[in-house]
């Protein structure tokens, strides 16, 4: 049996509070060196050795779908894989996180996973939101305490609005999506197996929300309102507002309105709805009270864990801390150093979500290679090897558009502008196809569905396949030989130059279909777009 080393069993035994400042590497750091360090050091006590780094066609097309949510054109890959410019990565990074879809692409990844169990949507403020480079807490703040007059705001109230029917839903949905923590096991028992979360977590941090309402399509919120709950011995208590750090907001002193009184709020609340206005803000906010709590300095710890442990799930396929939203004293982080560091160095840049991104996708860590050829692959939590991830929806359907286009709508000699253009409204049109692509999740498998629908759905072939002007099928009718179609149909959808091995292959199936060239390309196409490697992020 494997013994574990002193540094593993610690890690299996104890949630790691934030490390004191003399543990940490110096603040000035920049964030990838960060990174690197402490994964590196895990690996040598492991005794891992890790795989090598991506080529550079490979590290595009990564970067590329993972800031701007599309595989990068033809011509892309070409200029970055003949650059020599020693610093040709971090001026790609940030020319990719300076284009317009970077931040159509982040509204899109943080809606999905905001507005996860509900039919509604906040993509519309978090456009504006990341446009102008919001900080995390403010759009934190923002959601939970909307102002629905400021035009900056609009549309950040839908957070709120489809989850007061079920306030333990919003209860726990808040707590997941900005604390990282489930507590909805919470809600009929204490826990039984994390002694962090018992009912009073639970309801208290309900009690931040029991006083909110919906009038008329607004949100209102009450001054007073007593939140009551049974233990399992059958006990009635009343919850106090209460953080997940067990910090206590003493509410004032409020009474229950008389009947004359609540007949006047009644009748205000009627006349806010006719005027389709908000109801007045009541003198002392719960959920005020929460968002102040939750930014602390003595509490923040939870809120600037969770973004960072939520980017790297998103960029590795696994966290730090997994599942993402357990983050309790029985499921420590796999790198609490690296964890705290990367915590504390968000808050104190202002919660720069684009920063932080930059310097995670900076990182050796980042662009390590998916393939392993060791015999047993290394534990996940140990980022010794890349995981490969699944296309979301929209990074699907929009790469699925811009492979199967004319390579010539790109070409180097194009304005920027222009080509950015186009790729907005290739995206735009892939919208509709998108929501035939199932969400990704833990253990994604390719769905009967999916593989039906790239079976024989006349759909793929009508938007993906058919002749046109600006398609990639009738730029390969112009190609003088099978060589050159192989070329441009591998680059356009595989983002890099086809394989030794591939060639006799691909050349052997285009020449025994000489008498009909047209059809043997467009099932090229298919191939390549339904192949695995055009499925996965690796």
């Amino acid at each position: 049996m494997r013994t574990l080393s002193f540094f593993s069993l610690a890690l299996l035994t104890a949630w790691s509070p934030l490390a004191s400042a003399a543990d940490l590497l110096p603040a000035d750091r920049p964030i990838e060196q960060v990174i690197d360090h402490y994964i590196e050091a895990r690996l040598q006590q492991e005794k891992v050795v890790p795989a090598g780094q991506i080529d550079d066609a490979n590290l595009i097309r990564r970067l590329t779908l993972d800031l701007n949510g599309r595989i990068p054109t033809a011509a892309e890959v070409q200029a970055f894989v003949r650059s020599t410019d020693p610093a040709k990565r971090a001026k790609l990074i940030d020319r990719l996180m300076a284009s317009p879809a970077f931040v159509r692409h982040q509204a899109t990844e943080f809606d999905t996973m905001l507005m996860a169990g509900t039919n509604a949507s906040i993509r519309d403020y978090l456009l504006k939101a990341f446009a102008n480079n919001r900080s995390w807490d403010r759009i934190f703040r923002e959601l939970l305490l909307p102002d629905e007059n400021d035009p900056q705001q609009q549309g950040a109230s839908a957070f709120m609005k489809p989850r007061l029917t079920d306030l333990d839903k919003l209860t726990n949905d808040v707590s997941v999506a900005f604390f990282g923590v489930n507590v909805s096991c919470a809600r009929c028992h204490d826990h039984p197996l994390v002694p962090d979360w018992k009912q009073d977590h639970f309801f208290g941090m309900k009690a931040f929300f029991n006083r909110t309402f919906d009038n008329g399509g607004f949100l209102g919120e009450r001054g007073y309102g007593v939140l009551k709950f049974k233990t399992t011995k059958g006990v009635e208590k009343q919850a106090k507002m209460m953080f997940l750090t067990g910090k206590v907001i003493e509410a004032p002193a409020s009474s229950e309105p008389s009947n004359e009184e609540q007949k006047k709020e009644k009748a205000a609340l009627e006349e806010a709805k006719r005027k389709k206005k908000a109801p007045p803000a009541p003198s002392f906010s719960a959920r005020a009270q929460l968002v102040k709590v939750a930014l602390e300095p003595e509490q923040r710890d939870f809120f600037a864990r969770a973004l960072v442990n939520r980017l790297w799930l998103r960029l590795h396929g696994h966290g730090l801390v997994a599942p993402l939203d357990q983050m309790h004293s029985e499921n420590a982080p796999s790198h609490p150093e690296l964890l705290t560091w990367l915590a504390r160095d968000t808050v104190a840049h202002g919660y720069d979500v684009r920063r932080l991104l930059r310097g995670l996708v900076m990182s050796k860590t980042y662009s390590r290679s998916s393939r392993w050829d060791g015999e047993v692959t290394p534990a996940l939590n140990l980022f010794a090897v890349a995981r490969v991830r699944p296309l979301t929806p929209m990074q699907m359907a929009t790469s699925l558009r811009l492979a199967t286009s004319d390579p010539a709508s790109f070409a180097a000699d194009r304005k920027p502008q222009e080509v950015e253009k186009k790729i907005e409204q290739l995206e735009g049109s892939a919208s509709g196809f998108a929501r035939l692509i199932e969400q990704p999740h833990e253990d994604f498998q390719i769905s009967v569905s999916e593989a039906l629908l790239f079976s024989n759905n006349d759909r793929v072939l009508r938007e993906f396949l058919a002749e046109g002007g600006d398609r990639l099928l009738t730029r390969l009718k112009q190609a003088r030989n099978p060589r050159e179609v192989i070329d441009l149909a591998v680059r356009n959808v595989c983002s890099r130059d086809p394989r030794p091995e591939e060639i006799p292959v691909l050349v052997e199936y285009l020449s025994k279909r000489a008498d009909r060239p047209t059809e043997a390309q467009r099932q090229l196409i298919w191939a390549l777009l339904t192949s695995a490697e055009f499925r996965f992020n690796y």
